[in-house]
């Protein structure tokens, strides 16, 4: 009789190898291996840190890559969406000159209505990328400075950094980050590379024209939220299409199993079963799986927003479809 599977990424143990790749003379990419990435901007009178690692502790890792290239102040912190995974690491920043924490109106709510349910949750799923959770303030991270749709930021006379919601995707509060004249994007997890979209939050009906939308910029480099730095057009695309298909391929399955009268478990077998062969090899594939034909399922249902994902939802969910 095989053996079940650990919960979530709770026997993920390995570390990962650390890139920090210099895309321009403003914009580097602190890359993990399918870890989540930070994205730093750098003017002639500050520094942009997008997303912020898990914990504060990991966040020095950040912190001392971006000192082995400049000195200037990291002024701002930009949040791309509410997960805790992204932005528990902020505290570390303000010793470095951090002034305002930025991120959508929309991930601002996000954060009232469910952060604390998603810091328990995200706890549990990822004892790894949460090192030293002891780290982190009580609380959570607050946004100092919100937007809606657009906003723009100069850290100094010679670099404006864009911040836009495109549309809903991974969460309704989606932020890119991009310096527009060097065709650079930070996006978040509404791109992923060679690693799977997590979708528990998402808008699936949406996702892929915002996605649409991205691509449109014609990006030369992009910083997935997931993977490595995409150093050429042509594998911008890629990172982009194949979300796209992924996010495509899972819905039409759920929506398909839904329309017949079908339950979440058969669903989710069948669906597993389906994409396996061709994302299969994709890191956190057997993670994300359950949490994204959940959402799936839901949505298809007539669930137009995500439900909130707590610690107790979490295993009992796991329990029900991994059994």
């Amino acid at each position: 009789m095989s053996q079940p599977k650990a919960f979530a990424s709770q026997a993920d143990l390995t570390d990962k190898k650390v890139s920090f790749t210099r895309l321009s003379e403003h914009a580097y990419a602190y890359t993990a291996e399918g870890d989540p990435n930070t994205g730093v901007f750098i003017g002639d009178e500050a520094v942009m840190v997008v997303d912020t690692q898990a914990t504060p502790v990991m966040a020095q890792d950040v912190i001392r890559r971006i000192r082995e290239v400049t000195r200037l102040p990291i002024k701002y912190v930009v949040l791309s969406h509410y997960h805790a995974v992204r932005v528990l690491g902020a505290s570390a920043y303000f010793k470095e000159g951090a002034e305002q924490i930025v991120a959508s109106r929309d991930t601002y709510d996000l954060i009232v209505e469910r952060g604390e349910q998603d810091k328990a949750s995200e706890i549990g799923r990822f004892p790894r990328l949460f090192r030293a959770v002891e780290s982190v303030p009580p609380g959570l991270t607050w946004p100092t400075m919100t937007f809606n749709g657009e906003m723009s930021i100069r850290l100094g006379k010679n670099l404006e950094v864009k911040l836009a919601q495109i549309g809903r995707g991974h969460t309704k509060g989606d932020t890119i980050a991009y310096l527009a004249d060097e065709k650079i994007c930070f996006a978040g997890d509404l791109v992923e590379y060679q690693s799977t979209a997590y979708a528990g939050d998402c808008y699936f009906k949406d996702w892929p024209t915002t996605l649409d939308r991205l691509a449109a910029y014609k990006f030369e480099q992009l910083v997935p939220g997931r993977g490595g730095a995409l150093t050429n057009a042509a594998d911008v695309g890629v990172a982009i299409a194949s979300t796209r298909a992924f996010i495509s391929d899972l819905y039409t399955l759920v929506n398909n199993g839904v329309a017949k009268g079908q339950g979440l478990n058969r669903i989710y077998k069948e669906v597993h079963a389906a994409l396996k062969p061709r994302y299969g090899h994709w890191v956190i594939f057997d993670h994300c799986m359950p949490f994204d034909v959940s959402r799936a399922f839901d949505e298809a249902s007539g669930i137009v927003d995500p439900r909130i994902w707590t610690a107790e939802r979490d295993t009992e969910m796991w329990k029900t479809l991994e059994a």
